[in-house]
């Protein structure tokens, strides 16, 4: 698998991760939300529900924090308090090129 070279965190809107191999990996704030990788998150999936559901009238997911989990992920802190799931590198990639993580 590719190796991450940079990471870009805009908390309004998008997070991107560019790869070694030269492809950029760009997601928007509420597609990363709803794909959440934790535990909670991936059961509600599983049974068909909707993990992270957005307020009437809200603007969308932001991020309020996030920091790189050593050379494996990014750690997201949700607008909505929620913070239980890691982002893989490889997990991301997988989204970017269409394939389940």
């Amino acid at each position: 698998m590719a190796e991450v070279v940079d990471v870009t965190v805009d908390r309004q809107h998008s997070v991107s991760v560019v790869y070694d191999d030269g492809v950029t990996a760009a997601f928007a704030l509420d597609e990363l939300r709803r794909a959440c990788p934790c535990a909670g998150c991936r059961g509600a999936r599983e049974q068909g529900r909707e993990p992270f559901a957005l307020p009437a009238g809200s603007l969308g997911p932001t991020i309020t924090d996030a920091e790189l989990v050593g050379a494996w992920g990014l750690s997201v802190r949700w607008s909505d308090g929620h913070e239980a799931g890691i982002y893989s590198w490889d997990a991301m990639r997988r989204w970017h090129d269409g394939l389940p993580a």
